[in-house]
């Protein structure tokens, strides 16, 4: 197997030349933010998108940016044209960085940030989640209370998802008295009996999916209408449909929620079709 070529602060590198320092705070402290965006056809999906919300990220904690969405774009498409990567994803990882030791406080401005980027080779669009569908255990939600910003501090949801693993499912939702907040590494939804989607509004209790929006807005060209609101796990077992929107699993149906399952426990008509068109507008619109 080729060897990936991994960015790191500035250089092109192979991955096993890949280092950063141990004094890094986003080693420490999971003092960092992230963003993952899919690629189809050697292109960036919704990079505009990914982009603005990394600034916020960066914005809601004080932390510096020191790159154009140009520069950061350039790196992106150069290491997809260095790992000849077709169909998969960029990962990209800020950090405070690295001032030398370690102290709560943060570090002085011009400690400089910490910027990580490396590809990884996924089947997206004939995944078989995707085509299949996936069955979903539910959680506590004991994350904090900043889940709006796309932090590194993943070791919870992670959690959350091999406990869901251990109950016979693929993916977990999240839980938070009665109401469903969202995946594990997704934004949840439902379809009622009556013809509307229902996802949860955007607070500081979920992370506000970029893929999310996407589908929003493929709802609303498709005459489908969208309730913002919290559900309940009773109110998700009930229901027509159920899926989960991120950006490496598109639009994904949910067959079974706590071993219950939903409406025929087949892969919804409607999230299929919003599927197909999420695909089809991500391939006119990737860069």
């Amino acid at each position: 197997m080729a060897q990936r070529t991994v960015y790191v602060d500035g250089s092109y590198v192979a991955e096993q030349d890949a280092k950063v320092s141990v004094f890094d705070r986003g080693f420490l402290f999971a003092d960092g933010v992230y963003e993952v965006c899919s690629v189809l056809e050697s292109k960036v999906v919704d990079f505009d998108g990914h982009m603005r919300r990394l600034r916020r990220s960066t914005a809601e904690l004080d932390m510096g940016l020191p790159w154009t969405d140009e520069a950061l774009l350039e790196i992106h498409r150069e290491l997809i044209r260095r790992n000849d990567l077709t169909e998969g994803l960029v990962y990209l990882q800020l950090t405070r960085g690295n001032p030398g030791d370690r102290d709560f406080d943060f570090p002085a401005a011009d400690t400089g940030p910490t910027l990580v980027l490396f590809t990884q080779t996924k089947s997206l669009l004939e995944s078989r989640t995707g085509r299949d569908g996936i069955r979903v255990a539910t959680q506590p939600d004991w994350r904090w209370m900043r889940r709006d910003i796309k932090t590194v501090q993943l070791l919870y949801p992670s959690m959350a998802k091999m406990a869901a693993k251990a109950a016979g499912a693929d993916d977990a939702w999240m839980v938070e008295d009665g109401l469903v907040t969202e995946g594990a590494s997704n934004n949840a939804w439902m379809l009622s009996h009556d013809g509307v989607l229902v996802t949860r509004e955007l607070s500081s209790a979920i992370l506000p999916g970029i893929t999310r929006a996407a589908v929003m807005a493929i709802a609303e060209v498709l005459s489908l209408r969208v309730e913002e609101r919290a559900f309940s796990v009773e109110e998700a077992k009930q229901a027509k449909e159920c899926f989960v929107t991120s950006a490496t699993s598109f639009v994904t149906p949910v067959i079974a929620l706590d071993g219950v399952p939903i409406g025929d426990g087949m892969p919804g008509e409607v999230a299929m079709k919003l599927r197909a068109a999420y695909i089809e507008e991500s391939r006119r619109r990737a860069i």
